[in-house]
């Protein structure tokens, strides 16, 4: 199953993201739950970085993805985050058994 935890401040502020596990949907290579939350995942991402010009902590292995934008610019990447995190739910919603989206509250630094 993928697990994808959504970080947010105290006030429900998203400041990023951690995407780990496959779905076992499928073999590799044919997983299209897979195939589908890296590519809104690395899309949300590459947005803030390269479009935007936010810079971000971001740490990517195998199965695994974390991305995290400082408190400071969290209020200009929120729709973008918010974006994945709804477009997540809607997946979640139509396969549950192959993705958990959770919401976690943490301090946030500046």
């Amino acid at each position: 199953m993928i697990r994808a935890e959504f970080f947010a401040d105290r006030d429900g502020l998203l400041t990023g993201y951690h995407i780990s596990g496959h779905s076992g949907f499928a073999e590799s290579g044919q997983d299209i739950i897979c195939a589908f939350v890296s590519s809104a995942a690395y899309m949300t991402a590459n947005t803030i970085t390269d479009v935007m010009g936010i810079d971000a902590e971001a740490q990517v292995s195998d199965g695994d993805m974390r991305f995290m934008v400082a408190k400071k610019d969290a209020a200009r990447c929120r729709d973008a985050l918010e974006g994945l995190r709804l477009h997540l739910l809607s997946t979640e919603e139509q396969y549950p058994e192959f993705l958990k989206v959770i919401n976690t509250e943490v301090q946030c630094n500046a």
